[in-house]
């Protein structure tokens, strides 16, 4: 059981899995309760190309990453100012075509070997600077809701009543975002493009099938993440099987099993699951 512990690269390996799934889990569940899903998958799907770039350049991916992101903003947000033209649509256009971008750069025969990855992610080989960054990212996510938390659940409990508070459930969902895409700009080098979402969506929308009130969702939310995590990297350690898409499918094992169990739960206690972003405490 203890082996995987022996190897210098799988001890990073969990260590960095463990932070991840520490921010992913607790920021997941204000993704998930305020409807962000879509917006998480677009994020990540929108740096790639900044990846591609800064590791062709040789940079660090955060420095291709950052501004990978204020440009699809800047460009979603341009779009939608289109008459006719919704903000699920911007949303559309502008990341299937900075994704595409990226997917022609790194599978260019031109293209150094390697780029692929940035797809999948490499979780089994961080550096020290990906580690680092992971546990500033716990850091910054945590503070971030703590100091938030009383104006994130007045707005996902009851939006017009928290603008009679004097809280601006549009700042407030800014401020999420944009601890969102930190996490995402973080994560990605880990996870890849295409499954770092899940560590983000996963554990929260499991944790909302077993509770409905928000701290013990997001314990709940984080519990999964990292016993997910661990779960992934034992199959990959074990099977040989790819890090992130073993992580990836291990999320969603538990949230098939959260499922059953929520059902299970709301039937012997004869009532009816509630719809997600309803009634939270």
């Amino acid at each position: 059981m203890f082996e995987p512990f022996q190897d210098e690269f799988m001890r990073r390996a969990i260590a960095e899995m463990t932070l991840l799934a520490v921010a992913g889990g607790a920021l997941g569940c204000w993704v998930v309760l305020y409807r962000l899903s879509y917006a998480a998958e677009s994020l990540a799907h929108s740096i790639f190309p900044g990846l591609v770039l800064a590791t062709l350049a040789g940079v660090p991916l955060l420095l291709g990453a950052g501004p990978a992101i204020a440009v699809a903003a800047l460009a979603i947000v341009a779009i939608s100012r289109v008459p006719g033209v919704s903000r699920e649509v911007a949303v559309a256009v502008v990341v299937t075509t900075l994704f595409g971008a990226g997917v022609l750069l790194a599978l260019s025969p031109d293209s150094p070997p390697g780029l692929q990855e940035l797809l999948f992610g490499d979780i089994l080989g961080p550096s020290d600077g990906d580690l680092i960054a992971a546990a500033a990212l716990v850091l910054v996510v945590l503070t971030g809701l703590a100091l938030f938390y009383p104006r994130l659940l007045a707005v996902a409990f009851d939006p017009d009543g928290a603008r009679a508070l004097g809280v601006r459930p549009g700042a407030t969902e800014a401020v999420l975002v944009v601890l969102l895409a930190a996490a995402i700009v973080v994560a990605v080098q880990g996870l890849g493009n295409l499954l770092v979402v899940a560590v983000f969506v996963g554990p929260a929308a499991a944790a909302r099938e077993l509770t409905e009130r928000a701290v013990p969702m997001m314990l709940a939310a984080v519990a999964i993440a990292v016993l997910g995590g661990l779960a992934g990297l034992y199959c990959s350690y074990f099977l040989g099987t790819a890090g992130g898409a073993s992580v990836a499918l291990a999320i969603l094992a538990a949230y098939l099993l959260a499922v059953a169990a929520g059902r299970l739960r709301h039937v012997l206690g004869g009532s009816a699951r509630p719809e997600a972003g309803a009634t939270i405490s």
